[in-house]
Formats: C-alpha cells, structure tokens, sequence
C-alpha cells in the first residue's frame, strides 16, 4: 500500500456498529479456496492440538480460575461473535486495567495509542507463559472450523475499538489466528495502524500470501515473541 499511515487515518471514518461495508472483487482462493482450506487444516491439528488445550487447561484450573475465557469481537460484515481463548489474565481484568491507567498516566498514554501494555499488570503467571508462545489462541481453531474466524487474517477487534479503527478492509475479511499485523512488530504500532496491515494484506490475498505468514507464525511462536 503505497499511502501513507498519516494520510490514511485522516482520510478514513471509523466504522459504526449498525453500518455494512460494501464487498470488493475477491479471486477463487479468497471466495472458496480460503475457507476450504481452514477447514482442513483445523481438522489435521486437532489430534496435536486439543490434548495441549486440555494440559494447560488443567494447569489453570488449578491455579484457581476458569481455563477459558470468552469475549465479544468484530468479524466480518461487521458481525459480532464470541471468540475463546485460554485464560491468562486475572479474572477481574477490566477493573484492575481501569485502576492501572486512572494511577498511570504513562500507561494510560501507551493504552490509548496500542490498546496494549508492555508491563500488563492483569496477566497471571501461567498467562504470560501461554502468551509468550501464543498457546492461549488455539480454542480458536473452535471459531476457525464454526467460521467465525480464518488461520490468517486481522488481528480480532474487540467492539468497543471500532470507533478507534479507521480503514474499512477489516470489516471484509474474516479475522484471523495469525496475519500481517500478528506478525510484525506489533508492540511498537498504534491500534489504527492495522488498517494499513488489513488494506494491504486485502489486497495482496492469495494462497501464497496466506503460506507465507502461516511460515512467519512459526518463526514467531519459536522465538516467543507473541502478545
């Protein structure tokens, strides 16, 4: 995408919740080959991955909280759908982020430009082990194979940021377990910058594209760099 990040955001409305975005021309392999494609690889990991899921669902559970945990994120076409994923934050994570930021204003500034934090204060300590190595994403394979979700593609949006993203690619795309902006060096992007990850990788999407970043994930996870 050759505009710039600057441009973009300021050309750009955020989407509403009741708005539908108008589909663009897609190739064979984003219409059907794509979806055909996530269905068979969740099925051809799902002997591997859900005893991992069950291992480490244990171990929570006997850190004393529920091992999975749900929450409402934007899909495609603007629809909502509840995604799963491992617990790894305190289960009174929205109130202790709140506390956190109201006492940090140094924090309170990198959340509203990322909607991230570096020293997250609401992780546990098995959280940041699964993180690290993005063990905490696999129950969403459920939401791959249900078709709430792809292998590749954006990053899930929680449906408070959609007034904080200001591309309209996302909304066309089903969000993905891993993808461009999943990728990247993504603690040092703001939440906006996405859309320039989303426009680019609309654009781009074949199954070459796809192979490629599912060979960055594995780089990714081997080097523990996931957050």
């Amino acid at each position: 995408m050759t505009v710039s990040y600057r441009n973009y955001e300021l050309n750009s409305e955020p989407v509403s919740s009741a708005a539908v975005v108008p589909a663009r021309h897609q190739g064979p392999y984003a219409r059907y080959g794509k979806r055909a494609v996530d269905i068979v690889l969740v099925l051809l990991a799902l002997p591997a991955v859900v005893p991992m899921v069950l291992l480490f669902a244990v171990i929570i559970a006997l850190d004393g909280h529920n091992p999975f945990y749900t929450q409402s994120r934007v899909g495609l076409n603007n629809r909502v759908f509840r995604m799963w994923k491992l617990r790894s934050m305190v289960p009174n994570a929205k109130e202790k982020l709140g506390q956190y930021l109201s006492s940090n204003p140094a924090a309170r500034a990198e959340w509203n430009e990322t909607q991230k934090l570096r020293n997250d204060p609401r992780i546990t300590a098995i959280g940041g082990i699964i993180r690290k190595f993005s063990i905490d994403e696999l129950p969403q394979l459920w939401n791959v194979l249900k078709g709430d979700m792809s292998i590749v593609g954006p990053r899930p949006m929680m449906t408070e940021q959609r007034c904080l993203y200001p591309g309209k690619a996302y909304y066309r795309l089903r969000p993905g377990i891993t993808g461009p902006w999943q990728v990247s060096e993504r603690n040092q992007t703001s939440f906006a910058a996405r859309a320039i990850f989303d426009e680019d990788y609309e654009k781009s999407l074949t199954a070459r594209t796809d192979l490629q970043l599912m060979l960055k994930t594995v780089s990714v996870i081997i080097r523990g760099t996931g957050c």
